[in-house]
């Protein structure tokens, strides 16, 4: 294990580039703080994973409350409980992997927990809003002119249930898989594959052939999982996986793509981090915490289905242009 001592708060971070201005400034120097505390007590990188998971999740808890509105003070003091929980649990998340880079105690679990830490949180708390939608209504009931009688009440909650579970499933895991993966593709060809965490479905497929027989039933659905998740970001880029197969064929592995078209994929995708920023949690979540407070925490699944729907689609097509410009490059010299 290294000695937390001697490194630098630059050397805990991924890189500069694919972190968004707060990160940056104010979150991941709180995080590198926290890393050395841990570090100094021998406390795993994993573990803290898992801290972040349990606190992200038992906000929900507290999202479940109406806010003034309905609750009156003590309403609006549970809401700002349930964002203080939220917010000590992505902390958290970050500190993870600072402290992994701070210690050398990377592990391919520990990125797998990483990927499914953001789900354990969101999961608990959508459903919350769902419940929290049953029991406070009546300023959307009224917008819409709708009569409140429990059989109302019932049929628009199983609604909003919709609307959550689309919210999560598709809107936020596709939304923040997606962007996830841009930063890893990002830093591989910014500082190659020792740089950066780009993984592919196939050789995940290949690790969980490989696994022992009595290997732990949860480290097995772990990798399992993690299968589907880069499955999954594969199938809404082909653009990009199209340029690394050609790059694979013109310079027999990816490590030997020549620096100058390095450059370029680096060049290109630059100014895309600050909008693929955009997808993931300091974003997201001043929406979760405004529509919470404001109580019509509903709007946070409309405002997820097509605000963020298309911001997502418009970083994603930007990517996969540039992919495909640089593809025809490759191929054309």
């Amino acid at each position: 294990m290294k000695s937390s001592n001697k490194v630098t708060y630059a050397q805990t971070l991924k890189s500069s580039e694919t972190e968004d201005w707060l990160d940056y400034h104010v979150i991941r120097p709180f995080c590198f703080l926290c890393a050395k505390v841990f570090a100094r007590f021998g406390v795993h990188p994993n573990t803290v994973t898992i801290w972040s998971m349990i606190i992200g999740a038992a906000s929900a808890f507290f999202f479940v409350h109406g806010s003034f509105h309905y609750e009156g003070t003590a309403g609006l003091i549970a809401n700002i409980i349930a964002i203080l929980l939220l917010m000590a649990a992505d902390i958290l998340d970050c500190t993870d992997g600072q402290l992994a880079r701070m210690t050398g105690q990377k592990s391919r679990m520990g990125r797998i927990l990483d990927g499914i830490a953001g789900y354990a949180w969101f999961f608990p708390i959508y459903l919350a809003l769902v419940i929290r939608f049953y029991l406070h209504h009546e300023w959307e009931f009224s917008w819409l002119g709708i009569e409140d009688t429990p059989q109302n009440a019932i049929i628009a909650t199983i609604v909003v249930l919709c609307l959550g579970t689309f919210s999560g499933a598709v809107g936020l895991a596709g939304q923040q898989r997606l962007a996830d993966y841009y930063i890893q593709a990002h830093l591989f060809f910014l500082k190659g594959e020792k740089g950066s965490e780009l993984d592919n479905s196939q050789r995940q497929r290949e690790i969980y052939k490989q696994m022992p027989k009595d290997a732990p039933l949860v480290e097995r659905l772990f990798q399992k999982s993690y299968i589907t998740y880069t499955l999954k970001q594969e199938q809404v880029t082909p653009q990009f996986q199209h340029m690394l197969e050609v790059m694979r064929q013109q310079y027999g592995q990816l490590d030997n793509v020549p620096a100058p078209v390095r450059e370029e994929f680096r060049r290109q995708s630059l100014p895309l981090m600050t909008w693929n920023g955009l997808l993931t949690f300091n974003f997201r979540s001043f929406w979760l915490f405004l529509f919470c407070l404001l109580d019509v925490p509903v709007l946070n699944f409309v405002w997820e289905i097509f605000a963020m729907w298309l911001l997502m689609k418009y970083v994603n097509h930007r990517h996969e242009t540039f992919c495909r410009r640089i593809t025809q490059q490759i191929k054309s010299s």
